[in-house]
């Protein structure tokens, strides 16, 4: 696995006028692999954007390396760096607190009359959107600390798509400390993510292991 980022140009607005909404950021994800664009296959790559002291990027996890050059195409030149992410992997065991960061897409589907899944729903409130993480630390490997974990963000990102009508996607920032309870699946977790549309810029969560 490897672990990409790339700095947007943001003060270029004719150079990112494209980047209004998350169909256009993950068509440029997927541009910068042109091998599997001419080899018409497409793997699983999880991306995000951060602040990062005052500066915006483009954080991609990914089984393969981006072509750097594409990688930049939005973004300041120069910028774009990989890293192989195996070795922070492998260094990853369970009971070992991490501080974390997450973005995702909390919702909740409601079953149809007939008992197949029927039509899903964000999750509204804050309560309800620190619940829907929850639910999903201990089958993703990883134990909360009470009281050290909160929303840092907060809103609805629209997708576009060719011939439908515009999507609103409830997206949440998640940071905090965590603690790992079973290493294999935390490791999965982080390599293919959490919940729903991963493609879309949800389900990525990095980590920074704390010194104890």
């Amino acid at each position: 696995m490897y672990m990409s980022r790339v700095e947007l140009d943001v003060n270029n607005r004719r150079k990112i006028r494209d980047l209004s909404h998350a169909g256009a950021y993950h068509s440029w994800v997927e541009s910068s692999f042109p091998d599997e664009l001419a080899n018409g296959t497409r793997s699983r790559k999880l991306w995000r954007l951060d602040n990062i002291q005052g500066r915006r990027y483009l954080i991609l996890v990914s089984p393969d390396k981006p072509d750097l050059t594409a990688l930049e195409k939005y973004g300041v030149s120069g910028s774009a760096v990989t890293k192989d992410y195996d070795p922070f992997l492998d260094s990853i065991h369970s009971d070992r607190l991490y501080q974390f960061r997450a973005v995702l897409n909390p919702v909740h589907s409601v079953c149809a009359s007939d008992g197949k899944r029927g039509r899903v729903f964000p999750e509204v409130t804050a309560a309800q959107q620190l619940e829907y993480f929850r639910k999903r630390s201990a089958t993703n490997g990883f134990e909360l600390m009470p009281g050290m974990y909160e929303i840092k963000e907060r809103k609805y990102v629209t997708l576009n798509k060719a011939g439908q009508k515009p999507l609103r996607l409830c997206q949440c920032a998640y940071e905090g400390i965590l603690k790992v309870s079973d290493e294999d699946r935390f490791k999965y977790a982080l390599c293919h993510g959490i919940g729903r549309k991963k493609a879309y810029g949800f389900g990525l969560m990095t980590v920074i292991p704390i010194d104890e």
